[in-house]
């Protein structure tokens, strides 16, 4: 048996640093934090609307991981369980700032490197197509834009989406497949 192999999808790795950082070892929990700090961001991002906001989010979100890191189940998958408590922490900040400025999700809308540079006229078409999608996803509740943010801007698993928004499996679906449905409902009506 070759003990790099993964267990539940995790490397050997990860399961190694967080048992050193359970045990105190702060490089190892310095790892965690580089290796999850991005998309930790993208997520509070998601979820606040506000660069600062978000920061701020995930400062304490890594703050409270660390000191929770005992209660943390072993066997269990760090990832989630660490967005879990970015979601709750972004989603703490939005509820006590009482913000609800317009959600610029920009990743959507970002050009990968290796893509093909758009002619200006098909750029801003497809500035405008993303620009109408933002502001319907903005529009959706609260628990509909969170699920589908998570699912398709931050490209989660249903089980990672579950976990950081602390619901099951099938929420997430529900949530989903109507989130999607209001969408192609409005996006439907602006397009006559």
């Amino acid at each position: 048996m070759e003990w790099n192999v993964s267990m539940g999808g995790r490397p050997l790795e990860e399961i190694e640093l967080v048992d050193r950082a359970k045990r105190g070892d702060v490089g190892a929990y310095e790892e965690l934090v580089r290796r999850h700090q991005s998309l930790a961001a993208r997520t509070a991002y998601v979820i606040t609307g506000q660069a600062a906001d978000a920061q701020d989010a995930v400062q304490e979100a890594f703050v409270k991981a660390y000191r929770s890191l005992g209660r943390f189940r072993e066997g269990a998958a760090f990832r989630p369980w660490l967005l879990r408590i970015v979601a709750n922490e972004a989603r703490n900040r939005l509820r006590s700032a009482a913000r609800r400025e317009r959600l610029a999700l920009r990743a959507a809308a970002e050009v990968r490197p290796g893509d093909a540079v758009p002619s200006p006229e098909a750029a801003l078409l497809t500035r405008e197509e993303n620009d109408r999608l933002l502001a319907a996803v903005e529009r959706l509740s609260d628990e509909h834009r969170d699920a589908v943010a998570c699912r398709y801007f931050l490209e989660l698993s249903e089980q990672e989406t579950a976990s950081a928004l602390g619901v099951r499996r099938g929420t997430v679906k529900s949530r989903v497949s109507r989130a999607l449905e209001r969408l192609r409902e409005e996006l439907g009506e602006e397009a006559s």
